[in-house]
């Protein structure tokens, strides 16, 4: 990686913090920059759309780099109950981790999406839908009829979110761990395709 790549990725990076801990308004150029310590012409030479287009990439970055680690923690589970309660208690460790400022990548910025450019709000709401997509594959796979994988993707996805918004304000691992355990009973409830 070049000097210039290293000075982007700095930036992509520093945003990206940013925009989780605090949201899109009250993240400024200014700040992105005082905290990555790239020169500011770099700021516009690497993203000409300015704020816009850097938050796009920040939350594109940190969006795939939270669904590896999700991805890699289903994937290590026995079955679908283990693995959602399993990603609940990695989201719980992570935000406790973070002393409880850093939730989900784009949760910050969604809450603003009226108020942000079409640009960014599309990109929150790829995002949730990339992700609710997944559950739905993964769901199907472990034999739930599709129609019953989509009402459950949207369900498990406004629980986790509300779990953790719960954690930051309460200062706890509860609420997600109180969710992953009734995800995983349900789990263990759902309606599963007829073997022919």
């Amino acid at each position: 990686m070049n000097k210039g790549e290293r000075t982007r990725q700095k930036l992509v990076d520093t945003t990206a913090e940013l925009l989780q801990r605090q949201g899109y308004h009250a993240t400024g150029l200014a700040q992105i920059v005082a905290e990555s310590g790239a020169p500011r012409g770099s700021l516009y030479f690497h993203f000409p759309g300015g704020k816009d287009e850097l938050a796009v990439m920040a939350l594109d970055a940190s969006s795939r780099a939270w669904r590896t680690r999700i991805d890699a923690t289903v994937t290590a589970a026995a079955d679908l109950g283990q693995a959602v309660e399993d990603v609940c208690k990695l989201l719980a460790d992570d935000l406790a981790a973070s002393h409880y400022q850093r939730g989900c990548p784009v949760a910050a910025v969604a809450l603003e999406a009226a108020a942000t450019s079409p640009s960014v709000r599309a990109a929150v709401e790829g995002h949730y839908a990339e992700w609710a997509d997944a559950i739905v594959a993964r769901v199907t796979t472990a034999g739930l009829p599709r129609d019953a994988a989509k009402q459950l993707a949207t369900f498990v996805l406004a629980s986790i979110e509300g779990a953790l918004l719960l954690a930051k304000v309460q200062r706890s691992k509860q609420p997600l761990l109180t969710v992953g355990t009734m995800l995983r009973q349900m789990a263990a409830m759902a309606p599963r395709k007829r073997s022919r």
